[in-house]
């Protein structure tokens, strides 16, 4: 266990997600009992502080994991918004995320590698984060060597090599929009990532 995270010798994470999961299913029930007594806005503000903060601790470690996995975590988001909504367990979840303006988990976790790779292009993520980043510099005047594209190391290990921050950080910020990666602000940019992501999964 390290920082909060349990690690497996096979990087899988499903010992710690089984723990996240366990730990939102005991504060979803608790939650659950009482939002008869809570109003909507109130109950929202207990799930960000109980069970968002948990569902984005060190989720990056997430990325690239199988969908069996992450399903294990959304499902407990879908909890969530139920409760907050108080709408049938029956209804279909996808408009309810959207409503209340939440991104899903795979999305959170792309969200989060972005922020990262934000941080590490404009010299604001710790050095050794920084280092792992490389910008794409042709030899000759290309149409994309403008664009603020960054060189993708190759993958010795598909599995795990694919999920390393130096491979999928950068495959991850060549996928943005031109007009993403081009902003300076880092507020501006969080606002514009969420955007982007809410679209490219709720359109």
């Amino acid at each position: 266990k390290n920082l909060g995270v349990m690690f497996d010798s096979h990087v899988s994470m499903e010992s710690h997600i089984g723990l996240v999961c366990q730990s939102l299913h005991f504060h979803l029930k608790n939650i659950g009992a009482v939002r008869h007594l809570l109003t909507e806005e109130a109950t929202n503000q207990i799930v960000h502080s109980l069970i968002s903060s948990r569902l984005d601790y060190c989720n990056s470690l997430m990325f690239g994991l199988p969908d069996s996995l992450i399903q294990r975590l959304q499902r407990m988001q879908n909890i969530a918004a139920r409760i907050v909504t108080r709408c049938s367990k029956f209804s279909h979840i996808t408009p309810v995320l959207k409503s209340l303006h939440w991104l899903p988990v795979k999305s959170r976790i792309r969200f989060k590698i972005l922020l990262l790779m934000f941080k590490a292009v404009n010299g604001l993520a710790p050095p050794y984060l920084c280092k792992l980043v490389v910008q794409y510099d042709p030899s000759r005047d290309l149409r994309s060597t403008d664009q603020k594209l960054l060189i993708v190391p190759k993958a010795r290990c598909k599995t795990l090599g694919g999920r390393s921050f130096a491979v999928a950080g950068p495959s991850e910020w060549n996928k943005l929009p031109l007009s993403i990666r081009q902003l300076e602000s880092i507020n501006v940019f969080k606002t514009s990532l969420k955007t982007y992501l809410f679209n490219l999964y709720f359109n």
